[in-house]
């Protein structure tokens, strides 16, 4: 005979918790999969669980008030002609007109130019607002080749060629009728109002002997004036990054899984691909076997949040960052001043991520027309480029108590790790010992 007290709680499965059990019921009601944008919400390590080691009597501070400490970066100085100069490490990620309103491209584009950065198209074409109000635009090349055409190709400052990306390493994107307007279709050359899929894969190449032809054709197109990136997502980060160099990249982009997307399946953006912190080490490895690390630049993206994630993506060997969702945030994506808004959509500030819906009430990822006036691309474009020149001051501040004088010049040594997970990804000692998982020894 089985008793049970009264004044104990009932015990929930950590297995089949609240989130879980809502899922099953409403794919048992609706038989579809759940779609979202942004990128994962499962906790994963990530630069949180990394330290800096400050100078002290073994290392020499550089005084901040007096003592320079560089944050330029030269992208593209393999092939290119006319390889790009960013004052700082910081870039905006791809994110498409279509995905994004037309403000909101604007936005990014004026943030980016003030501070000395560039910006990224997306999947979707080049404007004229996002040419016109950005002074270094990398232009992206994916598998649906949309709005792809030589002019635009030409009118770029690179080209980043997309074979994969961290929320969905191995997946397409979607992009929902209701944000398919007149311009997006024109655009796109796509059905005004009817769903669309993108490719998961270049139509016309195999492997990466193919990937090297493209790159010539690219580079032919240009003149050999424009750097040729190669973005892949966060999965065999070693293997992919080997085989971008030899295709012929002058830049390798890695995606980690904490990288958004406008939209794809739920399943997707949690299930596949590796956490960004687990990728540097392995890309940069193959960077260093090849003989060609700072040669082939390495730009690292998802879920890079502030200057020090900037400075500790750096130390572990990236020559820049990429920022997407905190790019989005600074211009005033998921604003408490739109809770009442959210809630009426079922959210709130801070959760809303159904992209795809073109509801967004901040005016960043509908093609509504009155939502759209909401974000003025002035204002937004101000507010972006205070976020970088936070983070740029910030990665300095550290890269300055470690007594660096240029960001580039942080290192692994200027790390340790707090978990075991992180020290083993990313290859830093665990604080207070010179060991991590998988060196050997104590």
């Amino acid at each position: 005979m089985s008793y049970h007290n009264p004044h104990t709680p009932p015990r929930k499965s950590a297995t089949f918790d609240d989130y879980t059990l809502a899922e099953i019921r409403r794919a048992a009601a609706t038989g579809i999969y759940d779609i979202r944008g942004a990128g994962t919400k499962r906790k994963v390590p990530h630069f949180d669980d990394l330290l800096f080691l400050g100078a002290s009597i073994s290392r020499y501070p550089l005084e901040g008030y007096r003592e320079k400490c560089d944050t330029s970066v030269v992208l593209g100085t393999r092939f290119a002609k006319k390889p790009i100069y960013l004052k700082t490490p910081i870039t905006i990620a791809g994110m498409s007109f279509g995905a994004l309103s037309g403000n909101a491209k604007e936005a990014l584009g004026r943030g980016a130019t003030i501070a000395g950065t560039s910006t990224t198209t997306g999947d979707g074409g080049m404007t004229d607002e996002e040419r016109g109000h950005s002074q270094t635009l990398v232009y992206q090349y994916l598998p649906s080749r949309y709005g792809m055409n030589p002019k635009d190709l030409r009118r770029a400052d690179a080209i980043e060629v997309v074979v994969g990306q961290g929320a969905k390493p191995g997946g397409g994107g979607m992009l929902l009728g209701q944000k398919i307007s007149d311009r997006v279709a024109n655009m796109r050359n796509l059905p005004k109002g009817i769903d669309q899929r993108s490719a998961c894969r270049h139509p016309d190449w195999t492997g990466p002997d193919d990937l090297e032809i493209k790159i010539l054709e690219l580079r032919e197109i240009t003149d050999w004036e424009k750097p040729i990136y190669v973005k892949v997502g966060g999965a065999r980060p070693y293997y992919d990054t080997a085989l971008a160099v030899k295709a012929g990249a002058d830049v390798v982009v890695l995606d980690g899984m904490q990288g958004g997307t406008a939209a794809t399946q739920d399943v997707f953006i949690e299930n596949v691909g590796m956490p960004t912190l687990a990728c540097i080490r392995p890309a940069v490895q193959a960077l260093q076997d090849l003989g060609m690390h700072r040669k082939v630049q390495l730009i690292i993206s998802g879920g890079i949040r502030s200057g020090a994630d900037v400075a500790k993506a750096l130390a572990l060997g990236a020559d820049a960052v990429a920022i997407g969702t905190a790019a989005l945030v600074a211009i005033g994506d998921n604003d408490p001043h739109w809770e009442d808004e959210y809630k009426k959509l079922g959210t709130t500030a801070g959760a809303y991520d159904d992209w795809h819906e073109g509801k967004d009430p901040a005016g960043i990822t509908t093609q509504d027309p009155e939502l759209m006036k909401r974000l003025d691309p002035v204002a937004a474009g101000r507010r972006l480029a205070n976020y970088l020149k936070v983070m740029t001051l910030e990665a300095q501040t550290i890269a300055r108590a470690c007594g660096k004088n240029h960001l580039h010049n942080l290192e692994p040594e200027d790390l340790c790790a707090l978990t075991m997970e992180a020290a083993a990804m990313a290859q830093i000692p665990l604080a207070g010992t010179n060991w991590y998982p998988g060196k050997g020894g104590y």
